[in-house]
């Protein structure tokens, strides 16, 4: 497994717009971090490291949630597009 690089140079990045960045770059830690230690509780035979690993996984999960919330907040467009994603897939399945 290749964990996320930063995908931008965040010196680089507009004073009104690095928030937003660093609230998406936490979001790829994060996705990165489940990815990594839901993999590695696949692989493991014993039930407690199985069980601890999962459960850090959940914990990072939740800080997927409480950045998103972050960027909703700087960002509507991406609050908007957001909602507008989830409605698109709900209709297309029929939900």
């Amino acid at each position: 497994m290749t964990l996320g690089k930063i995908p931008i140079d965040l010196s680089k990045v507009k004073k009104e717009n690095i928030d937003k960045q660093i609230l998406r770059t936490g979001v790829l830690a994060e996705l990165d971090a489940i990815n990594l230690y839901e993999q590695m509780a696949d692989m493991t035979e014993n039930k407690d490291l199985k069980m601890v690993l999962l459960d850090i996984a959940k914990e990072e999960k939740e800080h997927v949630g409480e950045f998103q919330y972050l960027l909703m907040q700087l960002d509507k467009q991406q609050e908007e597009e957001l909602e507008e994603g989830m409605e698109e897939v709900k209709e297309l399945l029929g939900k």
